[in-house]
């Protein structure tokens, strides 16, 4: 097998320059898997027009939801809310032969691997709390008072959960049992829209916004579930880090706004296996 695993995230296919950003995404192989984590879209034409567009490229399409996919709004002719939105997502995937995760993890066995690359699905849970305090209700408040609060307060719903952590914890207690279950032998790619772990948050020009961000319950899962390398976005700051000797790959796109800034690193497909050896911390 060659070709290569590609990853790019945060597509915000709303705006015209990422939707032109998107019609350029192509592989260089015909054997190039392309990992999707998250935040494609906020309404469900625009999610299932830009997965159909790369499924039909790559010779397969793996995609987590970021929190913008799983958005409520008006815009959207999709009024469900919560996990039957999800779930309705996960069958438009099917539908367009793209990779959930809630499919069985599949195997990469071109260069760096065989490894089980796993789309994860695990929310957030305030446990990444703003400097200075100590509960979920001071961090918010924290937040509210410097009108810095992440739009999910508004429009991403738990429903049936009776709030977004109880949602986290269910979702991360299903995503553990499934990856004990990938033989002990067998390396990882793990694939969540929102770091693992917390440290990739402490450059945020306001730290308030990490609550948004993840979850400690992860911060070993790069150890325990001896990952070769973990993909994320969500934060639109691409780079590369390393953390406990494990590669960490932010592969966001973001808003035109962002990616046009001078100096602002290049976006588009970041390669995950084989490793690009001229990456720096920085990408």
């Amino acid at each position: 097998m060659t070709g290569s695993l590609l990853a790019v995230s945060d597509l915000h296919a709303a705006h015209p320059d990422n939707r032109a950003l998107v019609e350029g995404l192509r592989p260089e192989s015909p054997d190039d898997w392309l990992i999707v984590a998250g935040d494609v879209a906020e309404t469900t034409d625009r999610i299932a027009w830009a997965l159909g567009v790369l499924r039909e490229r790559f010779a397969k399409v793996l995609w987590t939801p970021g929190n913008h996919e799983l958005w409520t709004s008006k815009r959207d002719t999709v009024d469900l809310r919560g996990v039957e939105r999800y779930e309705h997502l996960v069958k438009v995937c099917r539908e367009l032969d793209v990779l959930t995760p809630e499919d069985p993890y599949p195997v990469w066995e071109g260069a760096g691997g065989p490894v089980a690359v796993a789309p994860l699905f695990l929310l957030y849970d305030y446990s990444f709390r703003a400097p200075g305090t100590d509960t979920k209700e001071e961090s918010l408040k924290v937040a509210y008072d410097t009108g810095i609060v992440c739009t999910d307060e508004h429009l991403l719903f738990p429903d049936p959960y009776p709030d977004r952590e109880s949602w986290c914890a269910a979702r991360v207690e299903e995503t553990e049992r499934r990856l004990e279950e990938i033989p002990q032998d067998l390396p990882t790619v793990l694939v969540n829209h929102y770091p693992l772990v917390r440290a990739p948050t402490d450059i945020l020009r306001y730290p308030q916004f990490a609550q948004w961000c993840g979850t400690d319950r992860t911060a070993d899962w790069h150890l325990r579930f001896r990952a070769k390398c973990v993909v994320y976005g969500h934060l639109h700051i691409p780079r590369t880090t390393w953390y406990d000797g494990v590669r960490f790959e932010e592969v966001s796109v973001g808003y035109p706004r962002e990616w046009k800034r001078p100096r602002h690193p290049e976006v588009g497909l970041r390669p995950i296996l084989p490793a690009d050896p001229n990456r720096g911390e920085w990408g």
